[in-house]
């Protein structure tokens, strides 16, 4: 029981971090209970899977896709759009956590491998989702961030290059979500590239996205 708590409490934690950080990098409103609601259907599926049925890498596609449509359906996105926040959400997140992961196991509290439960775990998962909600305080403190996200899920949207690039961008997120794991099963001298991997295409996301946010503003003027 004190298992299952935990899992839910901290698995609720790092969702409503993730989708805390990526509201706020594009400016969208915060609704805690429908960010809660999400994070508590989201951990309960994931617990399920993992423990009752031992499918801990089909959570992880599973875990994605539910996303995409809560921030779809829930949080009232344009479809494509949705598709560009959950890929950046999981692009900060996994940045953040597999630097930490790669740190924690260079310091010995953690060791790189997968399904692994324990206080170094715990530990991970905690470090991880407070660094993400102070960033996304930081970024909504200063009020950094893009406006391009249109706030009509059914709006009529015209793609531009940008947003196919982007969108394009976006998928190597999960891909690289299960390459880190399959790194930390059999290549962990390797691991190092993950976090840098993520850098790289973190980096390229935002270039675009801000070029995409003054291009948009310069026209609109």
């Amino acid at each position: 029981m004190v298992d299952f708590m935990l899992y839910m409490g901290l698995s609720i934690l790092e969702t409503s971090a993730m989708f805390y950080l990526t509201f706020k990098i594009f400016k969208i409103d915060i609704y805690m209970i429908e960010i809660l609601f999400a994070g508590i259907i989201l951990a309960f599926i994931s617990y399920v899977l993992r423990y009752d049925y031992g499918i801990a890498h089909v959570d992880i596609l599973t875990q994605y896709i539910l996303a995409f449509c809560f921030i779809w359906l829930l949080f009232r996105t344009h479809i494509f759009y949705a598709a560009i926040l959950n890929g950046l959400s999981y692009l900060c997140y996994t940045l953040i956590q597999s630097t930490y992961l790669l740190i924690l196991n260079l310091t010995g509290l953690f060791h790189l491998q997968f399904p692994s439960v324990a206080g170094g775990t715990y530990l991970l998962q905690v470090l991880s989702a407070v660094t993400t909600i102070i960033i996304g305080s930081y970024i909504g403190k200063k009020r950094k961030g893009f406006d391009f996200v249109p706030d009509k899920p059914y709006g009529k949207v015209t793609l531009n290059k940008r947003d196919i690039i982007l969108f394009a961008v976006s998928v190597p997120s999960i891909l690289l979500v299960l390459l880190m794991i399959y790194l930390a099963e059999h290549y962990s001298q390797f691991f190092f590239l993950i976090p840098l991997g993520y850098g790289i295409i973190l980096y390229a996301y935002l270039s675009i996205s801000s070029k995409k946010d003054r291009g948009d503003y310069e026209f609109n003027r």
